[in-house]
C-alpha cells in the first residue's frame, strides 16, 4: 500500500549559489559522503530529501538523517539514520533523481 508520495524540483544554479552564500549549509543538509558530489548531483539529492519530507508529511526534521546514495549501478536509495530511521522501519521508500538543463528533481513512494 503506498502511504505518500513526494516529489521536488530545484534549479541548479539558484541552490548552488545558496549553497556558496551561506556557510555551513552543506554540512546541515548533507551527510559527508553527499557533500563530495558535484552541484547537480546536490541538487537532486535536496530534491529527494524534499520529495521525500512531502511524502512523509514531516514539517521538521534533521537533513543528516536522509542519505542519498547510489547503487554500483547507479540507482539512488535512502539511507535512514537516528529517529528517522525507527520512525520508518518496516517502510519501503523508492526513489528516482534526475538532472538536466539546468533543473533537478526528484519523485519518491512510501510504502
Amino acid at each position: 500500500m503506498i502511504d505518500g508520495i513526494g516529489i521536488d524540483v530545484v534549479d541548479i544554479h539558484r541552490f548552488q549559489e545558496s549553497l556558496e552564500r551561506t556557510p555551513g549549509l552543506a554540512e546541515k543538509i548533507f551527510t559527508a559522503a553527499e557533500r563530495m558530489k558535484p552541484a547537480p548531483s546536490l541538487a537532486a539529492r535536496f530534491a529527494a530529501k524534499e520529495a521525500l519530507t512531502k511524502a512523509l508529511n514531516i514539517k521538521t526534521l534533521n537533513w543528516r538523517e536522509i542519505e542519498v546514495l547510489n547503487e554500483e549501478s547507479g540507482k539512488p536509495y535512502f539511507k535512514f539514520h537516528g529517529k528517522l530511521e525507527l520512525e520508518l522501519k518496516g517502510k519501503s521508500a523508492h526513489l528516482t533523481l534526475s538532472h538536466d538543463s539546468g533543473i533537478a528533481s526528484a519523485m519518491v513512494i512510501v510504502e
